[in-house]
């Protein structure tokens, strides 16, 4: 079975057990659907509408989006933070994801915090900061505050809060899902560098032009015997000009260092579009902690993405719909007890095949 096709059966089967049938069903849906074509969908307009707040605690003020699908009626539902790259703004983001048009398909809530212009001169997030890597401290402390207000305010499962970023933002995603454990249940990282690699600007950018890891081991070791994983997936160009490719191989050395793991690789490409290489990285338990993109022939852009919205790659693989799939496999079993994980064990592949020829 294609590696992908399975993955996508796989998310259905979680969300099944879960009791969430009526995502599973989309997503085998999709499945079935992707394996007619691997292309990604075409533009679509989202149906939801969007609303403009702000949020402010000790670190400063940060404005931010809502996206809220037309299919959202009031019940608890997933919650994705999406953070933008340098010299984007939270428009260009959803524009070039399409991750609102999801949202609206499979019913989750979006937010788009935004950096402002006043913080840094390119809109950056300063994910390099040692202070803009801690808990309840800078940038991770704001992002949260958004995090867990939208949580408040509307019908969220926090059990299925998950965070994203390309580029800055991808940097910034990576610590959250370090420092925050118990407020996100999984990760997405785009074009950017590992949580740890660098400590200040001169750091961040030796990091990103030659992929050298800096402080990697030491930021491990910190973190000590009971730090938990939280799942991560992340893509990567192999022609980033901006972030050297090498920075993938640093997921897989915390992981390595951290858990151990189990690792398995899957070639493929998308047709009329790129090539990639995907590879898991499974805990002792046979859990996938790490899935990593590698998408040959592409640069520092969202793979998949809008021509509408900027850095964006429309040959695909579609990140967005990789980036969803990879979040509804995961929801935390107890808010606040970072130590816990919950992910279904993964049926057979003879079950999941069993499984498309009584769907198709």
């Amino acid at each position: 079975m294609n590696s992908l096709r399975y993955r996508n059966i796989l998310a259905a089967v979680h969300l099944a057990r879960a009791g969430d049938l009526a995502r599973a069903a989309r997503i085998l849906k999709h499945a079935l659907r992707s394996a007619k074509s691997a292309k990604s969908p075409p533009d679509e307009k989202a149906k939801g509408k969007v609303l403009a707040l702000s949020f402010h605690n000790e670190a400063g003020t940060r404005a931010y989006k809502v996206y809220i699908p037309s299919s959202y009626h009031g019940r608890p539902s997933p919650l994705v933070v999406m953070l933008h790259g340098c010299t984007q703004s939270p428009d260009d983001l959803a524009t070039g994801t399409r991750m609102n048009a999801l949202a609206d398909e499979l019913t989750f809530l979006v937010a788009y915090p935004e950096q402002p212009i006043t913080a840094n001169l390119l809109k950056c997030w300063t994910w390099y900061n040692r202070r803009d890597q801690q808990r309840d401290r800078g940038e991770p402390s704001l992002v949260a505050g958004i995090t867990r207000q939208v949580t408040k305010d509307y019908a969220v499962d926090p059990r299925r809060v998950y965070v994203a970023g390309v580029s800055a933002g991808g940097g910034v995603a990576a610590i959250l899902g370090e420092v925050y454990p118990d407020v996100y249940a999984s990760v997405g990282v785009h074009s950017r560098i590992a949580c740890g690699v660098s400590h200040d600007a001169p750091s961040a950018l030796a990091a990103m032009k030659t992929g050298h890891a800096g402080g990697l081991l030491a930021h491990i070791a910190e973190q000590g015997p009971h730090h938990r994983l939280v799942p991560t997936i992340v893509f990567q160009g192999d022609r980033d000009t901006t972030v050297n490719p090498l920075n993938l191989d640093h997921f897989s050395a915390q992981i390595a260092a951290a858990a151990g793991s189990k690792k398995q690789m899957h070639p493929g490409d998308v047709r009329g579009g790129h090539s990639y290489t995907q590879t898991t990285f499974a805990d002792a338990a046979g859990h996938t902690v790490l899935e990593q993109w590698m998408i040959h022939g592409e640069g520092h852009a969202w793979s998949g993405g809008s021509a509408a919205g900027s850095y964006t790659d429309p040959e695909g693989p579609d990140a967005t719909w990789e980036f969803v799939r990879f979040f509804l496999s995961y929801r935390n079993s107890d808010v606040g007890i970072p130590q816990n994980t919950v992910v279904d064990a993964p049926p057979k592949p003879a079950q999941l095949d069993q499984t498309l020829e009584k769907s198709a």
